[in-house]
């Protein structure tokens, strides 16, 4: 018998914590490899977390609530045989390297920051404690064990996220700590590393709102994604003035060429073609022309992306949204889309999804015309600096300009929303940008093939 360490997997570039949220086996329960052993959450996606190996669950290290460093062990498995038998114990030696690989880059960005802020967890207000990443992030930009434990959290038990401490690195006042919360203040750690001076204490939080249940209404809760929706709307709206450009699109041909199509094109790929990738395609082709829309701002630098990644808006069947990413969207072809466009949609509706899938997006498509809406007025996915809305396609009358003179068809038509951030995105590019996907889309070829 051996024993096999089941360790918090990396589930993206820029995550490296995640919360247990449900053990699916207990202590004693057999398992196999590659089925469902937890259930964690991250600050982007809840996702289950596969078994490495088959056997028995021996023991369990990380509780149900407990928020966990990437590469920790949280399990062990009792496996049947020797490192040299056949099946799943092989891996356990290969795991192990990458999990020692992972620990071991964790540890070091835990070392390079202790010397300038040693007692944050120990000494810290209430025993707080902060992640690897976050320490780092508090090093290289110079903030003081006051200003963290000033700071407060969104995460877990108040604990301070990454999201939190870089949203406080954009607005931190110049030159000064933060007094602390409690009444006490935390000794300055002494280090040339971490410059530490003073500013008043921040506006105390308005006083929350109290109810008072007389029966006239329902109480309901919000649940972790609503949360992380509302934190996420409301940060974007404090972040970036939102200007939006509407254009109204004459998408007959593309209307045509799709009903003419879509049996073809599912019988020969075995996809359905929706709108959905048809709007992507006329994205990408504009972004190409227009790239100053695939950027994100970092404090007074605009930040060009190589990268197309475009986001989907998707419902769920909560009612809640997410956004899953196309990665390297221009160099896929139609089929590529539309491929991509089904799995990842069909993935978020069975939360199938994984923290990658949610990733580096660059700029995001919101079709609200599925729920019969004719425009919209998105908000802006941080750190992108756009986002577009498609409405329902609609028949409507319209003036048919032709050599021989102008006339009245029905024709059909939709708009095209056009959120962007006007600290870098300005009208005449906002509004270039969105009239050419429209062009993309009212000049589509109704003879193209399949």
């Amino acid at each position: 018998m051996a024993l096999f360490e089941m360790v918090m997997p990396k589930m993206g570039e820029s995550i490296m914590e995640a919360t247990v949220l449900k053990w699916l086996k207990k202590p004693g329960d057999r398992i196999d490899q590659d089925e469902s052993l937890l259930e964690i959450a991250t600050d982007k996606v809840d996702s289950e977390v596969p078994a490495l190996s088959g056997g028995v669950v021996k023991e369990i290290l990380a509780q149900e609530g407990q928020t966990v460093p990437v590469g920790s062990v949280i399990a062990l498995i009792q496996v049947e045989g020797e490192a040299t038998s056949s099946g799943a114990v092989p891996a356990a030696p290969v795991e192990k390297a990458i999990v020692e690989e992972v620990h071991k880059t964790v540890m070091q960005a835990q070392a390079a920051v202790a010397p300038a802020i040693s007692a944050v967890s120990s000494n810290g207000a209430a025993g707080r404690f902060y992640s690897p990443l976050v320490l780092s992030i508090a090093k290289e930009e110079g903030i003081s064990m006051s200003e963290l434990e000033a700071l407060p959290g969104s995460g877990s038990e108040g604990r301070v996220t990454k999201k939190d401490i870089l949203a406080y690195v954009r607005n931190r006042p110049a030159g000064g700590v933060i007094v602390a919360p409690n009444p006490v203040m935390p000794e300055p750690v002494a280090t040339p590393a971490v410059q530490v001076s003073t500013v008043a204490a921040p506006a105390p939080a308005p006083a929350q709102k109290t109810f008072s249940f007389s029966g006239e209404y329902e109480i309901i809760e919000m649940d972790r994604m609503r949360k992380l929706i509302a934190e996420n709307m409301v940060y974007s709206k404090h972040t970036s003035p939102h200007v939006t450009s509407f254009v109204e699109a004459d998408v007959t041909n593309l209307v045509l060429w799709r009903e003419k199509n879509k049996s073809v094109f599912e019988k020969k790929y075995g996809e359905k073609l929706t709108f959905t990738p048809l709007f992507i395609d006329a994205l990408v082709r504009a972004i190409r022309e227009f790239p100053l829309i695939n950027i994100s701002v970092e404090g007074d630098k605009i930040l060009v992306k190589k990268n197309v990644n475009i986001g989907m808006a998707v419902a769920l069947p909560s009612g809640n949204l997410i956004v899953p990413v196309i990665k390297n969207a221009d160099r896929l072809n139609l089929v590529g889309l539309t491929a991509s466009v089904n799995d990842l949609a069909n993935r978020a509706r069975n939360n199938k999804l994984v923290p990658d899938d949610l990733a580096n997006g660059t700029y995001t498509l919101t079709n609200v015309g599925t729920f019969g809406n004719v425009m919209g007025t998105p908000v802006i996915l941080q750190p992108q600096v756009a986002i577009m809305a498609a409405g329902a396609i609609r028949k409507k009358p319209a003036v048919i300009e032709t050599p021989s003179g102008d006339f009245i068809g029905i024709r059909q038509m939709m708009f095209l929303s056009h959120s962007y951030d006007h600290r870098v995105v300005d009208g005449a590019l906002g509004g270039s940008f969105v009239r050419k996907v429209a062009d993309f889309l009212e000049n589509w070829d109704i003879n193209k093939e399949v």
